[in-house]
C-alpha cells in the first residue's frame, strides 16, 4: 500500500502543477472589456466553449475535482 500512496501523491503533485499553470494561462475576467459595447455576440463570444479559453476552463474544471479527489483518496487512512 505504501506505493500506492507514493505513485498517488506524485500524481497529485503533477496535478497542483498543471492547475497552477492553467490558471495563470487563463485571461482575466476584466480582460473583456468589449462586452460593454456588445462585442460579446461576436463568433468568439458564442463559439467561447471550443476555443483555446474555453479549453483552458474545461481542463482547469477537470484538474479541480481531480485535487479534490486526490485529496479526500490521500487524506484516507489506508
Amino acid at each position: 500500500m505504501a506505493i500506492l500512496r507514493i505513485i498517488l501523491t506524485v500524481i497529485f503533485v503533477l496535478v497542483c502543477a498543471l492547475s497552477v499553470v492553467l490558471v495563470l494561462a487563463q485571461e482575466g475576467k476584466s480582460a473583456g472589456l468589449g462586452a460593454i459595447a456588445g462585442a460579446a455576440e461576436s463568433y468568439w463570444g458564442k463559439n467561447k466553449g471550443r476555443s483555446m479559453e474555453g479549453n483552458l476552463v474545461k481542463g482547469t474544471v477537470a484538474l479541480a475535482v481531480a485535487f479534490f479527489v486526490l485529496a479526500i483518496i490521500l487524506n484516507l487512512n489506508f
